[in-house]
């Protein structure tokens, strides 16, 4: 049995680019992994390829990557809330098996000669959607194998195995697919499931003790939607996403036309290709510990944007192989930098609960962008050359990084999300059930008036706290007789509800609510009501009066909201 043993973080072997590696678990479901990537590669090359030869327009080519991609955006956050309410390990598992199973189809039908450009893209959709329930799953327990200083690399380390499988994986597919069909190719990607699905089915990660029911799949998702929207670190990362993904998806897309139309070659020659962006993405990957150290992540993004807008565009106007391998090599490079920059900064900027949520969201417009962009180029290569589409889609790579100026990433590492759990939930006057509700809470707060404007500040950023984790028709009042009194209020559907919205605030947010007893001028810590919602009116004839259908205040002045 593969044990989940994650070192505490003081006892943490010193970070460097392969330290992820030191760690059982992570480096088990590694290797498997990259077989696994190396099959997909490989039926990649096959699909892509045996597209040009089955479709005659570049649009239907550049649709293989769309049909990946689309899925993605369709149900990754639905994956997402699966990953952060069910055991990874079991999601993972089911996401595999369902792609071997497709894969297995894929390479019947094609073997047959069944094969139809549409059913092609249907086949590789199906795939898609297997990926898209894998990634988030995958991406989050990634935090549950190494400790949190080791996670940016971990990340990379990844990147660097889907890389490793890229740099190989083409050339070899590009042989199969020469020598024995896309057929052969489908089946090596369907053989290549078996060793990750071993792996997982041995795996026995240590899951925390569930606390609270969990909750459903669709609180779940509205849960890491709100979350995500009231985070400011996370929405620039989705924003700079979809525009990265726009722009960084025609190389991949037109990777085919450039080698059949600018280079005159054949699968080889794909295979060569797409074999040299692999092996720049593990250069990428094996300096991003380095390159970490010497740049910060916004620094690091827009050197890496750069850098693939150089190599799009140079491989738009090259026609000669020895200059267009080294302009892929570049662009591996900067995708796997910058990837991994994003998906480093949404990890270490969201506690372990929403985790698998918010990568799904980056997933989700990361690859709208990545599908809209393979549309859009493939579109413009048809009517006006795959040269056209390359520079133009340098142009947007400069806009990826102009956009840092205005929008930069943040810096995450030094942040503290660990749960606070210094909150008990109160004992009540009146009874209550986990469904009782809606539940409404005041604090009332005594200001002096020279601590107005930072009391105002503070509370400014104890609104989008409150509402980030799961408060609703927040508001902040002021006594028209005692201008000193202020008073908070927010609301929750229901006492569950209520005591999840306290469970989730982190280490870091608890510098807010102790700002705000330093401001309160007393006497004592500042009063918080909870109270029932009830309707006015009489009861039902014969009904029996209980103290659930009374609105009494539930009152505790000496605990916190």
């Amino acid at each position: 049995m593969l044990q989940a043993t994650t070192a505490p973080a003081d006892a943490a072997p010193a970070v460097s680019a392969l330290s992820p590696f030191r760690f059982p678990v992570f480096r088990s479901i590694w290797f498997a992994s990259v077989l696994s990537n190396l099959g997909g590669l490989i039926q990649t090359v096959g699909a892509s390829w045996m597209m040009t030869s089955i479709a005659d327009s570049a649009d239907m080519v550049a649709l293989v990557q769309t049909s990946v991609a689309l899925p993605i955006v369709l149900f990754s956050l639905f994956a997402g809330a699966m990953a952060d309410s069910l055991d990874r390990r079991q999601v993972l598992l089911g996401a595999q098996i369902f792609m071997l199973v497709v894969s297995t189809a894929l390479t019947v039908f094609a073997w047959l000669g069944h094969i139809t450009p549409w059913l092609l893209l249907l086949f590789t959709f199906l795939i898609g959607c297997g990926a898209a329930f894998n990634g988030p799953a995958w991406q989050a327990s990634v935090g549950d194998m190494v400790p949190r200083a080791h996670l940016a690399g971990a990340v990379a380390i990844n990147s660097m195995g889907f890389n490793i499988a890229r740099s190989v994986g083409p050339a070899i597919g590009g042989a199969i697919v020469a020598a024995a069909g896309a057929a052969a190719a489908f089946g090596v990607n369907a053989a290549s499931y078996i060793a990750l699905i071993w792996v997982l089915a041995r795996w026995r990660p240590q899951r925390p003790p569930q606390l609270l029911p969990r909750e459903t799949l669709g609180n779940a998702i509205a849960a890491g939607i709100r979350y995500v929207s009231m985070s400011p670190a996370i929405r620039r990362v989705l924003i700079r996403g979809a525009v990265f993904g726009i722009g960084a998806s025609s190389v991949m897309a037109l990777l085919p036309l450039i080698a059949r139309d600018l280079l005159s070659g054949g699968p080889l020659t794909y295979g060569l290709l797409l074999g040299s962006f692999g092996a720049g993405a593990v250069i990428g990957a094996l300096s991003s510990s380095r390159l970490r150290q010497r740049l910060a992540s916004e620094g690091l993004a827009r050197v890496a944007c750069v850098a693939f807008a150089v190599a799009a565009c140079v491989s738009g106007v090259s026609t000669h192989i020895a200059l267009t391998v080294p302009m892929m090599m570049i662009a591996g490079a900067a995708w796997v930098l910058t990837l991994s920059t994003f998906n480093v900064t949404v990890q270490l900027a969201t506690p372990r609960w929403v985790v698998a949520r918010a990568l799904s969201l980056y997933q989700v417009t990361t690859f709208a962008g990545m599908a809209a962009g393979s549309w859009l180029w493939g579109v413009i290569s048809a009517s006006d050359g795959v040269r056209l589409a390359l520079i133009a889609a340098a142009i947007v790579m400069l806009i990826c990084t102009a956009m840092g100026l205005r929008i930069p990433l943040s810096e995450t590492a030094d942040l503290n999300l660990d749960p606070l759990r210094l909150w008990q939930a109160p004992e009540t006057a009146v009874p209550v059930e986990p469904r009782t509700g809606p539940v409404v809470i005041t604090v009332e707060y005594n200001i002096r008036e020279e601590d107005v404007l930072e009391f105002l500040s503070t509370m400014a950023e104890r609104r989008r706290i409150r509402k980030r984790d799961g408060a609703m028709n927040w508001m902040l009042l002021r006594d028209l007789a005692d201008p000193h009194v202020w008073v908070e209020r927010f609301t929750t559907p229901t006492w569950l509800e209520y005591i999840r919205h306290n469970n989730r605030i982190t280490q870091d947010d608890a510098v807010i609510p102790q700002r705000l007893r330093e401001l309160h001028q007393g006497p004592g810590l500042p009063v918080v009501r909870r109270m029932i919602e009830r309707q006015t009116g009489a009861l039902p004839a014969g009904h029996v009066s209980t103290p659930h259908d009374l609105a009494e205040p539930m009152t505790d002045p000496s605990r916190s909201s």
